[in-house]
Parts: structure tokens; sequence; C-alpha cells
């Protein structure tokens, strides 16, 4: 039996609590030697302790190992002499070294779940966000300029080799997907704002290049305002959007409120050679170690890496967990009797960890 070494940083805040409640699953549905957990260093916490958000041995167990699984990270007024937060330098750090370039966020809605939006019930709204995550307004992260306290500026920044690729792993993704629910075609849906900027007309103008590859796929525009609309008013027409980094960041929270919110919202950071999986969430440091954290997130961001993990070593069973671990996720909250405060119940996340691993078949 394949054994696979996970890189685990559990951060700040509800961080710790989150990873152990998903390492706690992970062992209940693949047993206790298939995966691995390193427990490593890293986070706001540290970095005022040590001054080190990411310790380069920390980094070094992120690249030699097979995935990385992350807590939360970020602590209030623990800043940079920017004012700029410590805690998402970890994940940006890891990001931009190891070339984690498609951010994928599933914005899919549980059952048991209550959308705010009237009209939607458990399993009808199902769509991926993909963001371009090494790249865009955010590639100006530390490079900033802030003249004589009266001007600041920050570049936006695209490549071809960035959108091409962005883009490629989204048409591929519409591929293994079963289409939008409103009509079963797979889709595209290039997010954008094309008709003001030439950088976001050249994004268009470079995934209608990489579109064409894919006739199987159809190719979809939204401006990035009116897609805010459209995330309200017909979430069933989309199945995959692709945009670029600051504009996916939002676009994904406005999508993680409709299905639920951040505590159900998982994520995926993506390269060739590695995935870092974590949930959406901040790190909650008003609940912290009260148990009242919801894991959901992060159960679900495994769930993804286990697909991922799969489909890498093409190990079968690991995608087989997957599934009973998102169908028990589905079965505890459809029942209602364990739900947790973030959704509206009592449940605390042991007891809700509990419950799925109860739940697993």
């Amino acid at each position: 039996m394949a054994r696979y070494n996970i890189a685990t940083i559990e951060g700040d805040g509800i961080g710790p609590e989150v990873a152990q409640s998903t390492i706690t699953v992970l062992k209940e549905a693949l047993g206790s030697d298939t995966l691995h957990f390193e427990m490593l260093d890293g986070g706001a916490d540290h970095y005022q302790k040590s001054g080190e958000v990411l310790p380069e041995d920390t980094f070094t167990a992120c690249r030699d190992m097979h995935a990385i699984l992350h807590g939360a990270a970020g602590m209030p007024g623990i800043t940079y002499p920017d004012g700029t937060e410590v805690g998402n330098d970890l994940h940006l750090r890891l990001r931009f070294r190891l070339d984690l370039y498609a951010n994928m966020r599933p914005i899919k809605l549980l059952k048991g779940v209550r959308s705010p939006l009237r009209d939607h019930d458990g399993g009808s709204i199902d769509y991926v966000i993909v963001r371009e995550n090494t790249e865009g307004l955010y590639a100006s992260r530390g490079g900033g300029i802030v003249m004589r306290d009266e001007v600041a500026t920050d570049t936006l920044v695209m490549t071809r080799k960035g959108i091409e690729r962005v883009a490629r792993f989204s048409y591929e993704l519409a591929r293994q997907r079963n289409g939008a629910l409103r009509d079963g075609k797979p889709r595209v849906t290039i997010c954008d704002k094309a008709n003001i900027l030439r950088s976001y007309a050249y994004f268009r103008a470079v995934c209608n290049e990489v579109g064409v590859n894919y006739p199987d796929v159809e190719t979809d525009y939204a401006y990035a305002d009116a897609m805010t609309v459209h995330q309200i008013k017909r979430p069933d027409f989309y199945d995959v959007i692709v945009t670029e980094n600051m504009f996916g960041d939002i676009i994904s929270d406005l999508g993680a409120a409709t299905v639920g919110g951040m505590g159900v919202s998982p994520s995926a950071e993506l390269g060739d050679n590695h995935g870092l999986f974590q949930g959406a969430h901040g790190s909650a440091p008003d609940i912290a170690g009260q148990d009242l954290a919801s894991p959901v997130a992060t159960l679900l961001s495994a769930c993804l890496m286990l697909n991922w993990l799969s489909t890498c070593h093409n190990d079968p069973q690991l995608a087989q967990a997957a599934g009973r671990i998102e169908a028990a996720v589905n079965t505890v909250l459809e029942k209602g009797e364990v739900v947790p405060t973030d959704l509206g119940g009592t449940a605390r996340c042991s007891a809700f960890t509990k419950a799925v691993c109860e739940a697993m078949v």
C-alpha cells in the first residue's frame, strides 16, 4: 500500500482545531498508515516568536512532500512595518515559491445548508472558480511604491505563459466535470474587465486562443462587475469561471456567501508538481481554542487533496476515500442534528468531527 507524506501547518487561531479534525477524519477514512502528517511551524504566531513566518525547513518539507495541508494563518495586530498582514504571507510565499498558479475554489451548495438565495436548495449550486494565483494585481505584493506619503502605486502583471496555463487548467477541468447545472453544458466563463483595461483584454484574448483547442467546451464571457450580479441571479448557469488574481479573490468570497459562508468553502492551490489545501476562511481568533470552529471547509479541502493525489499517483483508493468523506459531511448536515455554529447550529468542532467519522461507510 502506498504511503503519502503530508506537510501539515496548523497555523494560527482555529487552524490547529480544524487541522486536527481533518487529520482524524482522514485517518478514519484511510487508516493510520496511508497518510503520514509531518507537523511543521509557520504562521503569524510563529513569526512573533521567531521572526519567521515560513521557516526554511518548513518550506523544504512542503517542497519535498506529496501535498500540503494548512489550517489557517493570521492574527490581528501582527503585521509587517508596511502594515500588511504577516499571516497571509505564509501561503503567499508558498504560492510563489512553489509556483501554485491555479487556485481552485469550488462553490457548491451542500445538502442541509441553507443558502441566502431563496430559490436555491442543497445541490442547486455547483460551479468552480479558477483564480490565476501568481500574477495579476497581487504580483505587486511587497513591490508597490509609496512616494513622499502622497502617491501609491501597484502594478498589475499578466504574462502569456501565466494566462495560457490557467486557461488550459480551466478547460481541462470543465472536461472532467458534468457541465453546468442549468443545461448540462461544459462551459468556461472568462471573467475580466476587457472593456476597460488592456491587460484584461489581453487576458481574454489569450484565454480565447487556448479555448480554440477545446471545441467540446463552450466559452462564455462576463465582466467582473456583472459577474457579482450573475452569481446571485443565475448561479446554476456556471460551470468553470477563470479570472485574474484579485477578481478571483473577490468573486470567490461572494460565491462562498451564496452557499453558506467561508466556513464551508474549500480551496486548492495547484501547480504542476505541488498542491496546497486549506479552507478559504481566516483564523477566527475570537473563537480559537473553544472547540467552536467549523471544520467543514478544511475537510472538503482535504477531499480535494485526496482527489488530486489520486490523479497524480494513479491511486483510486484516495479518490474513494474523498467520496466517502464528502458524502459523510453531506449526510451529517442534511440530518440537521449536528450542525456547526456558523451554519446556525450548536455543534462543537469535536462533535461534528465525531459525527462525520460515524457517518462514513
